[in-house]
């Protein structure tokens, strides 16, 4: 089944890797600088942007996972930033990443933690259908893992049907998941990994990075090129 699919807006930085809708707006996430800026969710203005309500930093490095649950920010550390940006002591090590749990007023980290199994990671998001646990992608071993955040344990890991993958996004039926590589977005079962459902997104639409629930439809955003873009389900 094909989906409408629009450009909304650009993001307010270069490499947008990640985003996610709160009450309060779009927060965005920029891979470069790591910094995270909340937007308006509208459609954009004559320039082709959205308005700016603020911008926060953080201690997270070549980030490329974005969620929100328990009040907090969730970002997803991709190892070091060093191609990026000078190093800074706390970015995660080459061939590890980290998961941190960000203030969304100051940016200060409230909390840090590893990726289980270690290995890359381009994806997260907080299951707001079983509160107090997050998905989290590894793409060393191409899954995709429920974590408990309490004692940080795994408790269900799905194989991916392809590699690359980015953006995740909890439903109440599945899980959305990004594969950037293959510009599809695909639905999976979150206890089986069966194909549920899928979205192509062939050219000349954005480059499928980062994924997030607008209502009840998708956006997605492009590292490549900037744009936020809306898939109308």
């Amino acid at each position: 089944m094909a989906r409408h699919i629009e450009k909304v807006f650009r993001s307010p930085y270069a490499v947008p890797n990640c985003l996610q809708v709160t009450a309060e707006g779009l927060w965005i996430v920029d891979q470069i600088t790591d910094r995270v800026a909340l937007v308006e969710n509208t459609k954009a203005s004559d320039y082709g942007v959205t308005k700016l309500i603020r911008d926060i930093p953080s201690e997270s490095s070549n980030t490329s996972g974005l969620s929100y649950g328990e009040g907090a920010l969730w970002l997803a550390a991709n190892g070091p930033a060093t191609l990026w940006r000078p190093a800074r002591p706390g970015d995660a090590q080459p061939g590890l990443s980290d998961i941190f749990k960000v203030d969304p007023a100051t940016g200060a980290t409230l909390a840090r933690y590893p990726l289980p199994g270690g290995g890359g990671t381009h994806g997260l998001d907080y299951d707001n259908y079983e509160p107090g646990m997050i998905w989290l992608s590894t793409l060393k071993s191409q899954t995709l893992s429920k974590v408990r955040i309490s004692d940080w344990s795994v408790q269900h890991v799905l194989q991916l049907p392809y590699g690359r993958g980015h953006g995740v996004v909890r439903v109440e039926d599945g899980i959305w998941m990004v594969f950037t590589s293959d510009r599809v977005i695909v639905k999976l079962d979150p206890v089986s990994g069966r194909e549920l459902d899928r979205i192509e997104i062939p050219q000349p639409h954005p480059e499928p990075h980062g994924l997030c629930l607008s209502g009840k439809d998708l956006l997605y955003c492009d590292a490549t090129s900037g744009w936020v873009t809306k898939i109308v389900l």
